[in-house]
């Protein structure tokens, strides 16, 4: 049953009018009679939103922090997926900002509370962060330790229920194992090479459970901007394999730190080669009364294949660099033509065996969806084309990386051609009001757009501290500055920075000191939050999560957070004009803009910014000056 608009409708007046009227009275009567401080800027962003979807167009929403951001883009998508009987969207930037929209104290919560709503929401995660019933029953078998016990005692005895008609209650998502390190979590997850289609337990899986519940919404979905992406990414072969799409069709579309959308198209169109996988799902298969011909082409298959990849690391260019540039020799080139030609003639071969039934169908399914993308990303890889590579460890093992470059023209026909409101919300989206470098890099071309300042007087509760620091000073800088036991966030321009910096810090500095990457973040941050942990470190923490008042006293900046010299930031070097002023620059001011926004989140915040800088960074001093919300003090 589609839920009321919170409103009345009359032939007099449009839907649009009736929302602003609405709007206008919950943010000038109904929620300054429950103590709510409603601000101008938040309401002139709330019918900038309104005037987005009557129009059905893009609107990049800039908006700083303490605006309200949230409550003013929530209550028009909520009014307005009731009247279009589609839920709305809500993707952010990461899988941690997804369950702070849901908190307890948070915004939707407040909606429900103050104006009486019943709000359906309900959260859509990434695949990755569910469990996967298969891995972990290979991973009890070859796996010790505790971690495996307590993920395999919290499954449901439903799950193992013989009984077609036993509900199963949702489980199996990432959240419910906080203390599970993402390295163990990684070995029980869902990954990609998983035939979910075809798999006997789909009906019993964590996350078809969670999938069905949450297409079932009416009012709001929550997702990552990866999970969005991969959903657009594989919606139309989803569709002709007679499979659901990975979300339902939407009203609306909500972009929660929308500068990141980018980042998380080029990663929905990534494929990736590793140099194990591929030589495990073959052994998986090699079983007895194999065909000869067939068992003689995988061979061949895996001998290639580890030849290509032994030269693949002679071809790579050595750096710190996490991205490894590949110069992609004559030799590199023809072991890639002579893969795809095993390749082909490897699924061949399958369709012989698909008839004799003597591999499995599930593994056989897996195996040939596995081949059909390696063989696809070989091609890629051995063309002239403007595709980025790069070999980096995933998950400990040798990845070859290809990547698009141009995801503009994909992310136009999968994404705003849909005709349907799309608004990118965040506190940075330009540089000093200059919106063209986000809808450049998205190929946005038709957009409507507002800047609104931070409402809060920074000059009374924020202080900036600039230290010139050589990269051997700034570990006994940090450990000066923990002395003084403020709650501080270090924050790194990358991981391998983190992990050079935590490999420094004396072991008895670490005791307090939280570290992204050790367990599963959220549970990170909530003990950081209730004061477990008095440090916390991270890479990725530069937007979106709110720390108020004494949670967050102290933000360190490790360093200026400008982009890696790998290649995919060397791709778009490449094809600027001006490759400095067009990528780097603007890249580092719109994270460092991000990042010194994590301090001050009420009006009750304040705090001190520290920013380490090396001898180099005194070049763009005058230009990062121009983003700081104070006067900085040089120390």
């Amino acid at each position: 049953m589609q839920s009321s608009i919170p409103f009345e409708l009359s032939k007099e007046k449009s839907f649009f009018d009736s929302l602003a009227d609405w709007i206008g009275d919950v943010f000038y009567d109904i929620l300054p009679e429950k103590g709510f401080e409603c601000r101008d800027e938040q309401i002139f962003m709330c019918y900038q939103v309104i005037n987005a979807l009557k129009e059905k167009n893009v609107l990049f929403a800039e908006a700083g922090v303490g605006t309200g951001k949230t409550l003013a883009y929530l209550l028009p998508a909520i009014a307005y997926a009731r009247y279009k009987g589609k839920p709305a969207l809500i993707a952010c930037a990461d899988e941690t900002l997804i369950d702070q929209l849901v908190k307890e104290e948070g915004d939707i919560a407040k909606i429900e509370k103050h104006l009486g709503l019943n709000i359906d929401v309900r959260l859509a995660k990434s695949r990755d962060q569910y469990l996967c019933l298969k891995r972990l029953e290979e991973a009890e078998v070859y796996e010790e330790g505790e971690w495996i016990d307590e993920i395999a005692f919290a499954i449901p005895e439903e799950v193992y229920s013989e009984s077609s008609a036993v509900q199963i209650p949702l489980y199996g998502a990432r959240s419910d194992f906080p203390q599970i390190s993402d390295e163990n979590w990684k070995k029980v997850n869902y990954n990609s090479i998983m035939q979910c289609s075809v798999c006997e337990k789909r009906n019993r899986c964590g996350q078809t459970l969670h999938r069905s519940h949450y297409r079932k919404a009416k009012d709001l979905i929550i997702c990552s901007q990866d999970f969005l992406m991969e959903h657009l990414a594989t919606k139309e072969s989803r569709k002709r394999e007679g499979q659901l799409t990975l979300l339902p069709e939407v009203s609306m579309i909500v972009l929660d730190e929308g500068h990141l959308l980018e980042y998380a198209a080029q990663k929905a169109m990534t494929y990736k080669v590793q140099n194990y996988t591929i030589m495990k799902l073959l052994d998986r298969i090699m079983v007895d009364d194999i065909r000869e011909s067939t068992l003689y082409a995988m061979e061949k298959l895996q001998d290639d294949h580890e030849l290509f990849f032994d030269q693949l690391q002679d071809d790579v260019i050595p750096s710190d660099d996490d991205r490894k540039k590949i110069r992609k020799s004559d030799r590199l080139l023809a072991l890639g033509k002579q893969l795809i030609e095993d390749v082909e003639q490897l699924l061949e071969e399958f369709v012989f065996e698909s008839e004799m039934y003597v591999i499995p169908e599930y593994e056989l399914n897996i195996v040939e969806e596995f081949l059909e993308d390696y063989e696809e990303a070989l091609k890629i890889f051995i063309s002239k084309s403007d595709a980025i590579d790069w070999l980096e460890d995933t998950d400990g093992e040798d990845t070859l990386v290809i990547m698009p470059r141009l995801i503009t023209e994909v992310l136009e026909e999968k994404l705003f051609s849909n005709k349907i409101p799309i608004i990118f919300s965040s506190a940075t989206l330009s540089v000093n009001k200059d919106f063209s470098y986000i809808a450049s890099s998205l190929g946005v071309k038709k957009y409507q757009h507002f800047s609104v300042p931070s409402p809060f007087d920074y000059d009374e509760v924020m202080n900036i501290y600039l230290h010139g620091l050589s990269d051997e000073e700034k570990v006994k800088k940090v450990e000066e500055l923990l002395n003084q036991n403020k709650k501080t966030l270090v924050l790194f321009k990358s991981r391998q920075s983190m992990l050079k910096f935590k490999e420094k810090l004396p072991l008895m500095s670490r005791l307090t000191v939280g570290f992204e990457g050790d367990r599963e973040l959220t549970s990170i941050i909530k003990d950081f939050q209730n004061g477990a942990l008095k440090t916390l470190c991270s890479y990725h923490l530069w937007e979106g999560v709110d720390l108020p008042e004494e949670s967050l006293t102290q933000i360190i900046i490790y360093e200026l957070p400008f982009p890696p010299k790998d290649p995919l930031f060397e791709a778009k070097r490449k094809f600027a004009g001006k490759p400095f002023e067009e990528v780097d620059l603007p890249f580092m001011l719109l994270r460092l803009q991000q990042g010194i926004g994590r301090l001050i989140r009420t009006e009750k915040d304040y705090g001190d910014i520290h920013i380490f800088l090396n001898e180099e960074d005194n070049d763009v001093r005058s230009e990062f000056l121009k983003v700081l919300p104070v006067q900085p003090q040089n120390v």
